[in-house]
């Protein structure tokens, strides 16, 4: 006993003291700064599962949706990068399509390519490197230029997300049922969407919890056909259905919006890659004009510009919309 006390002298005791209210003190400051960060955000206010299923519902009012895909790719802002995702809400309100994949020892990190060349400053496989390993690289933006940023886990991005906005889980390489035991653990339903490639994919899914919200290919009739057999609730699905504006697409428009499904196109294999600004936004808005409800783009903030005057003054949806500063959107 008496060496107990001497090892915990008034002196070092005090010392012991000033150093954990100095971290309390830090760490107020970081959590007062962190909250007036995300006083500067496009923020979208989601409660519930429900409140997630309401939000993709189509009722023929609706908010024309952009989705950030891998975030965005503005210079000097990483792809898969919460940065990449803050700049763009400072900007627009918007939702996330993100690349979770497995490293070497199973956790579970944000990239798209399976390599690490194009996007970061490693080489070679992102299934070779421990997560320890990839923590010493830095991530590159769409022109190659070295950022500040790292590689972030699923798990970072999922926090980050809760109360600001949707992220939607594309399908790589890791395994389903490692998915679903990680929106498990974060009790994520409010604001965790899923890709899913088939209806298989989405069933699983949604035997398992069913709150699920998914992403899911309708790109034809056979595939709408699938989910129709499929017992998904079509209240909990959006539907991809390409990439392209295509009169073929108004068959699904019609058959998908009758189930009060909206549809997204991706413009980042197509408009996106236009060199013309003034071309994007004619495509951008064309694709709203041509039936489709969501647009997934690499130009986010640009896309969300091209369309402001699409929107609808009265919508059901304005609701779950937040500005910058906390204000509601106005219905």
């Amino acid at each position: 006993m008496i060496k107990y006390f001497k090892q915990f002298t008034p002196t070092k005791a005090f010392r012991n003291f000033r150093v954990l209210a100095l971290v309390a003190i830090l760490s107020s400051s970081a959590g007062q700064l962190w909250a007036q960060k995300g006083k500067d955000l496009h923020t979208l206010n989601l409660k519930s599962p429900a409140d997630l299923h309401a939000f993709f519902k189509y009722t023929g009012q609706d908010v024309p949706l952009i989705s950030g895909h891998r975030g965005g790719m503005t210079k000097g802002y990483p792809e898969n990068c919460i940065a990449t995702f803050e700049n763009t809400l400072r900007h627009t309100p918007a939702f996330f399509e993100i690349d979770p994949r497995l490293t070497k020892d199973s956790v579970i990190v944000l990239m798209h390519d399976a390599t690490l060349d194009r996007t970061t400053t490693g080489k070679g496989k992102v299934s070779d490197y421990t997560w320890a390993e990839l923590q010493k690289l830095k991530l590159k933006d769409s022109e190659g230029n070295i950022t500040e940023h790292r590689i972030p886990t699923l798990d970072e991005v999922i926090k980050w997300s809760k109360g600001k906005t949707i992220i939607n889980l594309d399908k790589k390489d890791v395994p389903l049922f490692m998915t679903a035991k990680k929106l498990k653990e974060h009790q994520a339903d409010t604001y965790v969407m899923l890709t899913v490639h088939n209806a298989q994919q989405a069933k699983y899914y949604y035997n398992q919890n069913k709150n699920r919200m998914f992403s899911a290919f309708v790109r034809t009739k056979q595939e709408f056909e699938d989910f129709e057999k499929s017992g998904v609730p079509w209240s909990q699905i959006m539907a991809y259905v390409g990439p392209t504006n295509k009169p073929e697409n108004k068959e699904l428009y019609d058959l998908l919006h009758a189930r009060g499904v909206k549809c997204m196109i991706s413009a980042a294999p197509t408009y996106d890659k236009l060199p013309d600004p003034a071309e994007r936004r004619k495509a951008y808005r064309e694709t709203f004009q041509a039936g489709a409800d969501v647009l997934e783009s690499d130009l986010p903030i640009e896309a969300a510009a091209a369309i402001q005057d699409l929107i609808p003054k009265k919508s059901p949806q304005l609701k779950y919309f937040q500005k910058p500063g906390g204000s509601q959107a106005k219905r």
